[in-house]
C-alpha cells in the first residue's frame, strides 16, 4: 500500500459493465488507509445498482464506500465480520433487509444520506444492528415524519450520534416513553413479496402433516382455486395486520368471508376464480 505522502500510478481499467459490482470491479478498486485509520475500498461512482459480490474483498476491509450509485435495497452482503463502516450516501434505497447482523454484526457507521427511505416501518430492521453508533439519514423523506428522531432513538438503542447531532439522554427517556414497546409490538417492515413467499412455503410444508392426519369425515382444506384467490389477496394487501390473518387461512383452511370460492354456487366460484387470476395479473 502506497503511504499518505505517496501518488499512487492509475490503475489500469479493463471494460465496465453498467449496473453490476463484479469481483474485477472490486478488485481494480482504490484501496487504503482512511481518514479515521480504517481500511477502506472505494466503489463510488461505479454505477452499481445492487450489493452483490462482496465475498471478493474477503472480508479485509473496516470500511466499504458505495456512494454516489443507484443502490436501490440494502442487502446483499455476505459474512463480513471485520466491516465496521458503510458510506452509501447519494444512492436510491428505500428498502433495508432484515438479519443484516448475521452478515455485518460489528458495523458502527451507518451513512444514507440522500436516499428514498420514506416510512418509520422502513427503519425497523435497522434495530437489530447490535453496534450501531452512528447514523445518518438526512434528505431521506422519511426525516419528515412526525417523532422520527424518537423513533429512531428508541429502535436503535445503542446509537451515539443521528443525522451528525449527538444523542441526548433526555431524548432517550422520551424515546423510551414514546417507541418503548416490546419488539413483537414494535412496527414491522411490510413486504408483500416476502410475506407471499413465506405463505406459500408454510402452506407446502403442513401439506404432508395434513394428509397424514387427514380422516374421511375430516373438513376438507381449501381448493387450488381457492389457495389462488388467496394468494392473490396476500399480494395486494395493503397491511402486515391483512397478511398475517390470509396466511392463517392458508394454513388452516378457515377462509375468510370475503373469499367466497367454493362457498356458493358454481357461478360465484368461477367468478371468484376469475377475479383471483385478474388480481394476480394485475
Amino acid at each position: 500500500m502506497a503511504s499518505m505522502g505517496e501518488t499512487r500510478p492509475p490503475l489500469a481499467l479493463g471494460p465496465k459493465l453498467i449496473g453490476r459490482l463484479t469481483p474485477e470491479l472490486i478488485l481494480r478498486s482504490p484501496q487504503y488507509m482512511n481518514c479515521v485509520q480504517l481500511y477502506e475500498i472505494d466503489l463510488r461512482a461505479s454505477r452499481v445498482a445492487a450489493i452483490e459480490n462482496l465475498g471478493a474483498t474477503e472480508n479485509q476491509f473496516d470500511s466499504i464506500d458505495l456512494s454516489d450509485n443507484s443502490i436501490v435495497r440494502l442487502e446483499g452482503f455476505p459474512k463480513l465480520p471485520r466491516l465496521q463502516c458503510l458510506h452509501l450516501n447519494n444512492n436510491r434505497i428505500n428498502r433495508i433487509a432484515r438479519n443484516l447482523e448475521e452478515a455485518i454484526p460489528r458495523l458502527e457507521w451507518l451513512i444514507l444520506t440522500n436516499n428514498r427511505l420514506t416510512n418509520l416501518a422502513d427503519l425497523e430492521p435497522l434495530s437489530t444492528l447490535p453496534r450501531l453508533k452512528y447514523l445518518s439519514l438526512l434528505d431521506n423523506p422519511v426525516t419528515k415524519q412526525p417523532k422520527y428522531r424518537l423513533f429512531v432513538i428508541a429502535r436503535c438503542k445503542r446509537l451515539k450520534v443521528l443525522d451528525f447531532r449527538k444523542v441526548k439522554q433526555q431524548e432517550r427517556e422520551e424515546a423510551e416513553r414514546l417507541f418503548g414497546a416490546a419488539p413483537e409490538q414494535a412496527a414491522q417492515t411490510f413486504e408483500p413479496e416476502e410475506e407471499l413467499k413465506q405463505a406459500e412455503a408454510a402452506v407446502a410444508a403442513a401439506r404432508p402433516a395434513a394428509a397424514a392426519v387427514a380422516e374421511p369425515s375430516a373438513r376438507k382444506g381449501p381448493t387450488s382455486e381457492q389457495i389462488t384467490a388467496i394468494k392473490a389477496a396476500i399480494a395486494a394487501a395493503s397491511t402486515l395486520e391483512e397478511v398475517r390473518r390470509l396466511e392463517d387461512a392458508l394454513r388452516t383452511g378457515h377462509l375468510p368471508s370475503e373469499i367466497t370460492i367454493g362457498g356458493g354456487g358454481e357461478g360465484d366460484g368461477a367468478a371468484a376464480a376469475n377475479g383471483a387470476s385478474a388480481m394476480e395479473e394485475g
